[in-house]
């Protein structure tokens, strides 16, 4: 299999200026074949840019972008046949109906999904003959998503697809996502929303100040050199020497409360293990034994910082 189809988006340290602001700096990329890839990142990150990048509206300043084995800004033509493009802004024409604007973009496919569906299956009928200024928020971001894959595409680009919708709208597409992925179709997306990206993206990329900080899937972020807390129950006052003794040096264990104990560290099963053994070597019963996990949120904001940015 050749780089193309196995990495339909493959990115070589591509870097992006505006003037003396350095907006995505030497960025490596590559996105599997039939992958939901999310990109995460504060404001300003270089999320939109890199993706207007991957779309041929921007041309690199270094580096190179491979959209399904061309250059997006040279090749645009032939990208644009085989990718769908969700604009952050919606993008439609403001006095176009809703129904006329999805059967005006189907009409340039050769083989396009029926736009009578997507129009059920986004909950957009009713709208259908609503002037695109006149729909709401979440309705226009729809009507986008739908124009995005209308066409069949082999690749997506959605950039920010759930921006102001209600959570029923959002679970709608959730599952739109989800079947797209199934049909094979690879799928890179940005978000603000965290639960989103873990729900969806099967792998994420954490960008800050224009450079890949993390990436994996979600539970590799979440567990990869996190320290996690194992909680548990058992009689008061038991000795934590032997269990200090047996655990790795960098561990600590102990007890928060009269029987209530606490251990810090990498929760894997080898630790789990060894905490057991302890008890059983008391032979005392551990009860309401649970692991606490760094959230997806923890892992972002630790990487990311917690100011706010404009």
């Amino acid at each position: 299999m050749n780089s193309a189809a196995s990495h339909p988006v493959r990115l070589r340290g591509v870097t992006k200026r505006y003037g003396s602001t350095t907006a995505v700096s030497n960025l490596d990329l590559d996105v599997e074949r039939a992958e939901v890839l999310a990109l995460l990142g504060p404001n300003g990150a270089g999320k939109t840019t890199t993706i207007e990048m991957c779309e041929g509206f921007l041309r690199p300043d270094a580096g190179t972008v491979e959209i399904l084995g061309f250059d997006p800004v040279r090749d645009n033509a032939r990208v644009r046949e085989r990718v769908g493009v969700m604009l952050q802004g919606g993008g439609a024409y403001p006095a176009a109906r809703a129904g006329e604007m999805l059967r005006l973009v189907a009409s340039y496919a050769a083989n396009p999904l029926d736009p009578q569906w997507l129009l059920d299956t986004l909950g957009l009928t009713e709208a259908a003959r609503t002037t695109y200024r006149r729909l709401s928020g979440g309705q226009q971001q729809r009507l986008a998503l739908a124009c995005a894959v209308v066409g069949r595409p082999e690749l997506v680009f959605l950039d920010e697809p759930t921006a102001g919708m209600d959570a029923h709208a959002r679970i709608v597409v959730w599952e739109l996502i989800d079947a797209l992925r199934r049909d094979g179709v690879t799928v890179v997306l940005t978000t603000h929303q965290l639960a989103e990206a873990e729900e969806l993206a099967d792998r994420i990329v954490i960008i800050d100040h224009g450079v890949a900080v993390a990436q994996g899937t979600p539970e590799e972020l979440m567990r990869t050199g996190a320290e996690n807390q194992l909680r548990f129950r058992a009689p008061r006052r038991l000795d934590l020497s032997l269990l200090i003794a047996a655990l790795p040096e960098s561990y600590r264990a102990t007890e928060t409360a009269p029987g209530e104990y606490l251990v810090e560290g990498v929760i894997d099963p080898q630790v789990l293990a060894t905490v057991t053994a302890w008890c059983a070597r008391l032979g005392v019963l551990a009860t309401d034994m649970r692991v606490e996990q760094r959230s997806l949120e923890d892992v972002f904001l630790e990487l990311t910082g917690r100011e706010l940015r404009p």
